[in-house]
């Protein structure tokens, strides 16, 4: 089974991230930032721009949208097993010696608003990665570490 799930980025093409270590927010870009970062190969861990930590590309994941994520999938494991029963019991509810019946179902998850990305936050790019900027808080003031191998830097 696959489940495609669009998560919004900014009208600049950054991506709401969330340190799994200071829980703090700050985005990346969503794709290639320009021609440069194109080349480039996928980083196996990323580094936090705000504390530094390290973690792995599939850590970095807002509460906002995870909860997206859990009710999507939710909402289709649900339709997926009320189809198999409605299959599975088909023959058996027009009567006859078994009569089966069912209330409710497993699709009963409330729909979840789209998430919504504002533009805030300012870009910054570190020195040593610039094809890979980032978004920091506007009161942030650093130093700031880089996404890709984790030096400090300040702007």
């Amino acid at each position: 089974m696959e489940l495609s799930i669009e998560l919004p980025v900014d009208n600049d093409g950054f991506l709401r991230r969330e340190c799994p270590h200071c829980e703090q927010e700050f985005k990346w870009h969503h794709g290639p930032a320009n021609e440069e970062a194109e080349h480039q190969q996928p980083a196996d861990a990323y580094f936090c721009p705000l504390c530094g930590q390290v973690a792995g590309p599939d850590s970095w994941w807002t509460q906002a949208q995870l909860d997206l994520i859990q009710a999507e999938v939710s909402g289709h494991v649900g339709s997926q097993l009320n189809d198999m029963f409605d299959d599975a019991f088909r023959g058996l509810r027009g009567g006859g010696l078994v009569r089966v019946e069912t209330s409710g179902g497993f699709d009963d998850v409330e729909t979840p608003e789209p998430l919504d990305e504002p533009d805030d936050m300012s870009i910054v790019a570190s020195p040593c990665h610039g094809w890979e900027p980032v978004k920091v808080p506007e009161n942030a003031s650093g130093p700031f570490y880089c996404l890709v191998c984790g030096a400090a830097f300040a702007v």
